[in-house]
């Protein structure tokens, strides 16, 4: 069995920085700004993981393109802006309540190993993904949610405070982090992204000693 110093991560170590929840990443895209009545198009997430240093890192990914539920609201601007056609022949895509459950099950198996109880949304403007994310799970009906209810990082809150810009863009130019405006916009290039930022920032933060093993043990 490793052994850790006082200054290294126990095994269930991202369960104590969280306090037992796992951050996963979640970039939707959507049909128009109302999670009651528009489409999901897209939904991308990724699992966060702890290395043996204590530092974030991304451990695993799902992508996923949505057919729109029966009725659902497109609204032209907001195709305009993201550039999907779900009406587009070639587009491989699948109902909401499969993308859903494979969504679930993931996030519940990667849990398991890290000791976490619940999820925990990261997202950029996490309201709007939480929002979708909900209205899609009453929806559906579906049970066994992950995802902690009300609770979740922002990652233009945390990009404003650390590297003084809200723009998913901008904030990963000053972190020194490619973007690529071009590929914006799809769900699975933002979720990378924005997973890239809130490990660099999370991790900047325990780099200048505002986390440490010792400390949140000494909490608890």
């Amino acid at each position: 069995m490793q052994e850790f110093d006082s200054d290294s991560p126990s095994k269930n170590a991202l369960a104590e920085r969280f306090r037992t929840y796992m951050p996963v990443v979640v970039d939707i895209e959507t049909g128009g700004f109302n999670s009651q009545t528009d489409a999901i198009l897209e939904i991308a997430a990724v699992v966060i993981a702890m290395n043996a240093e204590g530092y974030l890192e991304i451990e695993r990914s799902l992508f996923h393109r949505v057919i729109p539920f029966e009725g659902a609201n497109l609204e032209e601007a907001a195709l305009k802006f993201t550039g999907i056609n779900p009406f587009h022949p070639l587009r491989i895509a699948r109902p909401e309540k499969d993308v859903f459950q494979n969504l679930f099950k993931m996030i519940r198996d990667a849990m398991k190993p890290k000791a976490c109880k619940r999820a925990i949304l990261v997202g950029h403007n996490a309201h709007f993904d939480a929002g979708f994310l909900t209205a899609a799970t009453e929806r559906l009906g579906l049970k066994r949610n992950p995802f902690h209810p009300f609770s979740y990082f922002d990652t233009a809150t945390l990009a404003g405070l650390a590297v003084g810009h809200t723009v998913l863009a901008r904030a990963c130019a000053l972190a020194d982090i490619p973007f690529d405006n071009k590929e914006a916009h799809s769900a699975q290039y933002d979720v990378t992204k924005t997973a890239e930022l809130f490990c660099l920032i999370v991790n900047r933060w325990r780099s200048l000693g505002g986390w440490s093993p010792t400390a949140q043990a000494e909490a608890l």
